[in-house]
């Protein structure tokens, strides 16, 4: 009797959520201050469309410094999903993954972590979890550590500058897209992961 065959990995793009996907207004997890970038939904969209998932890899430190609550992170996810399928029917995210963790933690406990970007952590363990090909994958950031992480797991990373972008993105770090709209990143990462 044969044994059964895994299925091949598939190529992903992964995204940073706050000032990526929505406007960065520091430390987002108020449902009131959901505002989509601009060409986001539709990317995602073409994403899924051509058979790439696509997954929010997200460092959430304010849970660490007690600004907001895990259930507060996870009720913000809910009605982000929710505003991306209402812009577009196909605008589904595949999975979340989050970091709970922060350097300036007053818990230790709360501190350290493999998952924190600029670690590779939290994508090594979506790849895992969902059967993906880092190296056929991209991920899309607009800190220098979201690249950082993408080259740590094996992926292609781009730094994205743009609408509801924060600072802190590193000069010559991945690809520099300023002036670029988030439609067009989506778009070459589905040809990156196509390609």
């Amino acid at each position: 009797m044969p044994l059964p065959t895994m299925p091949p990995p598939k190529p992903a793009i992964f995204l940073d959520r706050d000032g990526t996907i929505n406007a960065d207004t520091g430390y987002t997890y108020r449902k009131g201050d959901l505002m989509l970038i601009d060409g986001v939904a539709a990317g995602i969209a073409e994403a899924r469309r051509a058979g790439i998932p696509v997954f929010i890899v997200t460092n959430q430190g304010g849970i660490a410094l007690g600004l907001y609550s895990e259930a507060a992170m996870h009720a913000f996810n809910r009605h982000l999903l929710a505003r991306l399928i209402a812009t577009d029917a196909d605008a589904v995210i595949t999975d979340i993954a989050f970091c709970p963790h922060h350097p300036e933690a007053d818990d230790p406990s709360r501190r350290q972590c493999d998952c924190r970007k600029p670690q590779p952590g939290m994508l090594r363990a979506l790849a895992a979890k969902h059967g993906l090909d880092l190296a056929k994958s991209m991920m899309i950031g607009d800190r220098d550590t979201d690249v950082a992480a993408a080259e740590a797991a094996g992926c292609k990373g781009v730094l994205y500058i743009g609408d509801g972008a924060s600072g802190d993105v590193g000069e010559g770090v991945g690809e520099n897209n300023s002036g670029e709209d988030m439609l067009a990143l989506l778009r070459d990462a589905i040809a990156w992961g196509k390609g």
